[in-house]
């Protein structure tokens, strides 16, 4: 079956009887257009415009393929700290575990902005072995960023987090302090 058979058959279930079929063939033609989208995204992604990079980027977010991934992990190398950070902004909220290990590399990035983007990304990721690359961060100066990587620890839920963010309780910046609370509320009660 083709792709445009495919989009016609949905188009056609839209008006089912049955609303859960109508809602599940919405759903399947949103995805088979954001795979039809994906090749103009790919092109705009060699503008040189700037906004229409980032504007392309941040499009990927609702293509439903891994085919994207190349490309997004591709722009980490990007020398525009603003297109690195808008991948690795939809890498996190795709949470796709493979590109982890080119997330991690960016918590030292020159930027701090990337940096901040990075530690907020890591936090989609439900794996406890990032705790230690988040807790370093924990004595960073950047109150951006510190707050960051305390709300990464509260989402990732590490029991190991537990102390380095009860002693962030005490830190002299309210907006640090504020994070740390909440990522304790987060985390799991040791039984």
């Amino acid at each position: 079956m083709s792709l445009e058979q495919r989009r016609n058959l949905l188009i056609e279930l839209l008006n089912d009887s049955e609303e859960d079929v109508r809602v599940a063939a919405a759903a399947a033609l949103e995805c088979l257009e954001s795979l039809q989208d994906l090749q103009q995204i790919i092109q705009e992604l060699k503008s040189d415009k700037r906004g229409q990079r980032v504007k392309a980027i941040f499009a990927m977010e609702k293509v439903k393929s891994t085919d994207i991934f190349p490309h997004l992990i591709g722009l980490l190398k990007d020398p525009d700290a603003d297109i690195r950070g808008a991948a690795i902004q939809v890498l996190g909220a795709k949470g796709h575990p493979k590109s982890l290990s080119s997330l991690v590399k960016h918590l030292k990035d020159p930027s701090p902005s990337v940096r901040v983007h990075t530690a907020e990304a890591l936090g989609h990721f439900d794996d406890v072995r990032l705790a230690p690359y988040l807790v370093s961060l924990l004595a960073e100066d950047d109150d951006q960023l510190v707050a960051s990587a305390a709300r990464s620890l509260g989402s990732i839920g590490s029991p190991e987090s537990v102390e380095p963010l009860m002693n962030l309780t005490r830190d002299s910046r309210a907006t640090v302090r504020v994070a740390a609370v909440e990522a304790l509320s987060e985390l799991p009660l040791k039984g």
